[in-house]
């Protein structure tokens, strides 16, 4: 019997598609389970980043004081 007591799990993040395929093989070679996760982004995330960007290089932007002001001030 495996003692899953003082088990741990950890994340790794590789930065390439090279170490994710080397990561995965030394797991299976030692037959140690793993599940894939989708590092990508909800499509409404990833929507409001494009449009923030845009609005960036549109030149449509405010201080943070302005933000905290419009945001925060008038409650």
């Amino acid at each position: 019997m495996i003692n899953t007591k003082n088990m741990e799990a950890i994340t790794i993040h590789p930065k390439s598609t090279k170490q994710l395929k080397a990561v995965k093989a030394v797991l299976k070679a030692l037959q140690i389970p793993f599940e894939p996760q989708s590092a990508s982004l909800p499509a409404h995330i990833s929507k409001s980043i494009y449009t923030g960007l845009k609005q960036f290089e549109a030149g449509q932007t405010i201080t943070l004081d302005e933000f905290k002001n419009k945001h925060f001030g008038k409650q």
